[in-house]
């Protein structure tokens, strides 16, 4: 009969370990400069690892905060299309009006309800506009500013400082403060120069 090697309790063989080749351990120093080598070559990287790691963040709080301001911005400025097409609408609106008898009540009542009808629909489109950031930009007796308003002839008006919006062909708009559509306006031209406000006291 074999003999068991492990009979009478002589204990079996334990497997050795071998270190794992995939960590990368530094030998054990042997003297006090490999130790101070050593101890600067950690500080090194425990150094380079904090910069990446500040550097990471920076970059993370950057991404945030562009994300916001691209959010914000789409929120402020993403019915900009849309709103420049409903305008076409506005201004359809405003020729009726401005074709329509200013006195209606020498008209025929079905068409004083016509217009009474045309009149309010405008009130309710500018409001909806407004209601979403869309304003129409001021242009009648203001001094022309080319940020706003676009000439399109100039008005021989002696009564007037030259440089004053006299008529608005167009209406123009902004929206949440930034030009949807300049003003297209009649420049009055021949009357005296606007001179600028003046600091003194």
């Amino acid at each position: 009969m074999a003999s068991d090697p492990t009979a009478g309790g002589a204990p079996a063989e334990m497997p050795t370990e071998t270190p794992d080749s995939s960590l990368d351990i530094p030998p054990k120093p042997e003297s006090a400069a490999e130790y101070q080598q050593l101890v600067e070559q950690l500080q090194a990287e425990k150094a380079d690892l904090q910069d990446k790691q500040l550097r990471a963040l920076a970059e993370a709080q950057n991404v945030r905060r562009r994300a916001q301001q691209d959010i914000e911005k789409e929120r402020k400025f993403g019915i900009e299309r849309f709103a420049r097409d409903v305008l076409s609408v506005a201004d359809n609106l405003g020729r009726a009006l401005s074709a329509l008898p200013t006195d209606i009540e020498q008209v025929d009542p079905a068409l004083r309800n016509v217009i009474v009808g045309i009149q309010a629909t405008d009130r309710e489109l500018q409001s909806v506009l407004e209601r979403h950031g869309v304003t129409r930009v001021e242009a009648l007796g203001q001094p022309f500013n080319a940020e706003f308003h676009q000439a399109m002839m100039e008005v021989e008006d002696p009564t007037v400082p030259a440089g004053t919006v006299v008529q608005e062909l167009i209406p123009g708009y902004l929206i949440a403060g930034r030009l949807l559509r300049a003003a297209m306006v009649a420049v009055s031209k021949g009357g005296p120069a606007v001179r600028p406000p003046s600091n003194e006291n």
